[in-house]
């Protein structure tokens, strides 16, 4: 199973973490793990490389994390929340699809 975390202080996300395959199908022909690796690699994109924040990321074998940096300008922090919560509420929707194989939580 796809364990997707999103850290929060309050009502802002932080960050997230996205460990584990989803077992819906063979590595390379998992169409839960295409769609969260997709949506990921978007946002961290639109974060770093369109915004470029520097988020910090972290990639192993079979995991990837992102966290936001301190100090965003109030155009920034919305731009970043808006993000993150559209990459939320896809994953939430995607769990609702495939509750067997993702799995989205909250920690504060």
């Amino acid at each position: 199973m796809t364990t997707v975390t999103f850290r929060m202080e309050g009502d802002r996300i932080t960050g997230f973490s996205v460990r584990g395959h989803s077992g819906y199908a063979e590595a390379g022909s998992d169409i839960v793990c295409a769609a969260v690796t997709s949506a990921v690699r978007l946002t961290e994109c639109a974060v770093n490389d369109i915004l470029g924040l520097e988020a910090s990321v972290r990639v192993k074998e079979d995991s990837i994390s992102l966290k936001l940096p301190g100090g965003l300008g109030e155009t920034n922090e919305s731009t970043c929340q808006t993000l993150l919560t559209a990459l939320m509420v896809y994953l939430a929707q995607l769990h609702e699809e495939y509750p067997e194989n993702i799995l989205v939580l909250e920690e504060d």
